[in-house]
């Protein structure tokens, strides 16, 4: 199974392009969301996290994000720590998960794919990007957020020549009907590829 890391900065459009994968019948998986539940439910990740930042972080056996968000965004160490217990969970938990899906490839959506760790367990990379301006407006709309908060954001990030440089494959989500013509070229290569 032909493992593929999709990623681009913040409104750059990745959930879209994902869903036209989607429509090909490529399997994906969103390394955001699946962190998020595994933070509740992989008992093993869960022990680490009260281990290194206390019982308060779960209420009830849930994740108590507020608290922990206030933890790790005002030390960066903490931030880090956090990471290097949540990756290599969400990384093997990816390529469990991968292994019982069927088709030619599937696709792990990750905005963080170089800094995670799962770049090491992919076979190809597909970098979505739009210009700066662009990501800004649609993360100001989507998220109904500031141009500084974004910006902020963005600044912490990737640049988008950096992602270019990195990635196998880059998509330039600025229409549509351009965007799906590049994933289904993209689609076609990789299958190529498997052939």
């Amino acid at each position: 199974m032909i493992k593929v890391g999709l990623c681009g900065t913040i409104g750059s459009g990745k959930s879209t392009v994902c869903r036209m994968f989607e429509q090909l019948g490529v399997a994906t998986y969103i390394a955001d969301d699946r962190a998020k539940e595994l933070m509740n439910c992989d008992k093993s990740l869960v022990e680490k996290i009260v281990a290194a930042f206390g019982s308060q972080c779960y209420i009830g056996g849930v994740l108590n994000r507020k608290y922990l968000a206030s933890q790790i965004f005002a030390d960066d160490s903490k931030r880090l720590l956090l990471n290097s217990l949540v990756h290599p969970a969400v990384c093997r938990d990816f390529c469990f998960w991968a292994e019982s899906q069927s088709g030619d490839y599937v696709i792990v959506e990750s905005a963080i794919l170089f800094e995670s760790g799962l770049r090491d367990v992919v076979d190809y990379t597909v970098a979505v990007v739009v210009p700066d301006s662009v990501a800004i407006e649609r993360a100001m709309a989507r998220d109904g957020t500031t141009r500084e908060a974004v910006m902020s954001r963005m600044a912490v990030q990737m640049s988008i020549e950096e992602l270019r440089s990195r990635a196998d494959f880059t998509i330039e989500n600025i229409t549509l009907e351009s965007t799906k013509a590049q994933v289904e070229s993209v689609d076609r290569a990789l299958r190529d590829e498997i052939s």
